[in-house]
């Protein structure tokens, strides 16, 4: 197998707070490989973003990488200094945030900010950055581009500035997409013209993708493989075909139970029992324990591995085995 994009092992991110710390990342080991897509699903608070945003850069004051590696072409991003971090970031890793509205500079014009990263990066000049800009936003699907150019982010629906999101995170031709969220608080037909958006331009450029979301339809049309997340560490990992048809961990299956499908009329939906808990203490046994009905004393205790499971599948379960003869 060719060497992964991206590689992250053994990620351990921290938070200060005046009273506490907060142990967000818990052990993160994954790969990216060239034209491959990867989801990484989990609720709020799992440290999906966390885990993505601190490998390249982007942690807060409090916030502290305790151990681990982030290798990007060779290159562990954790050791770079700020200044070659930013040369990689924006032009070899393109990043779509969370919320347009907020990520989006509400006195520059939209051109200009597409523009900004290419010069930045000196990937072109002035009017080679000019005339790729008109070719990115006429790609992306906005309309009249020579005239939209001087608008501003407040003259564009939701959906369209999610678009100029991407047409900044793509201004490079970055080898590798990070997605945080990019379908966030949009209807459901954006939403979807947006993933086949992303689509499209994933298979024309050839890069890799890694998509943070909460929204298991989202991960599972769009993905290859598929990560869940749960308490700062990783459940179950594997192909996306793999999870549909063998998904084994209690959570993964309380996720897909508690939601709704298109052709389960009338089918009951199953919320998981209890909350998460804060991760202020230094993790102890399987974070999802508490809430687990097939918990045992040993989940309590001791921290399942992440394990093969199947063919391109891993899962972090003592009982997994057990769990999908339950789950039939």
């Amino acid at each position: 197998m060719s060497q992964p994009l991206l590689s992250i092992d053994n990620l351990h991110v921290r938070f200060a707070r005046s009273e506490d710390e907060v142990y967000a990342v818990n052990g993160i080991s994954f790969d990216v490989y060239e034209n491959e897509a990867l989801g990484i699903v989990g609720e709020s608070g799992s440290g999906k973003s966390v885990t993505l945003m601190s490998s390249i850069g982007l942690l807060r004051e409090n916030g502290k990488i305790s151990s681990g590696t982030a290798h990007f072409q060779g290159k562990d991003l954790l050791k770079l200094k700020p200044r070659q971090l930013e040369d990689i970031r924006g032009r070899d890793i393109g990043v779509i945030f969370q919320d347009p509205m907020t990520s989006l500079n509400p006195i520059m014009r939209i051109g200009d900010q597409i523009m900004e990263a290419m010069l930045t990066h000196r990937y072109a000049s002035r009017k080679e950055a000019f005339e790729r800009t008109l070719q990115l936003m006429h790609e992306i699907g906005i309309p009249d581009p020579k005239s939209r150019f001087k608008n501003y982010p407040h003259e564009f629906s939701g959906g369209m500035r999610q678009r100029i999101m991407i047409a900044i995170a793509l201004a490079c031709e970055p080898q590798l997409l990070i997605a945080d969220e990019p379908t966030t608080a949009l209807d459901v037909t954006v939403q979807m013209q947006i993933l086949a958006l992303l689509q499209d331009l994933r298979r024309k450029r050839g890069m890799s993708v890694v998509m943070v979301t909460h929204d298991f339809g989202v991960a599972t049309n769009f993905c290859d493989k598929i990560i869940v997340m749960y308490g700062g560490q990783i459940m179950e990992m594997a192909r996306t075909d793999q999870f549909i048809r063998r998904t084994a961990h209690p959570y993964s299956i309380g996720l897909k139970r508690s939601i709704i499908e298109v052709g389960h009329r009338g089918k009951e939906i199953l919320p998981i029992p209890g909350a998460s808990k804060a991760l202020t203490e230094e993790p102890v046994g399987c974070p999802f324990a508490a809430r687990c009905s097939f918990a045992t004393e040993r989940c309590f205790q001791e921290t399942p591995a992440l394990r093969i499971y199947g063919e391109d599948h891993h899962i972090a379960c003592h009982h997994a085995e057990e769990v999908a003869r339950h789950a039939v």
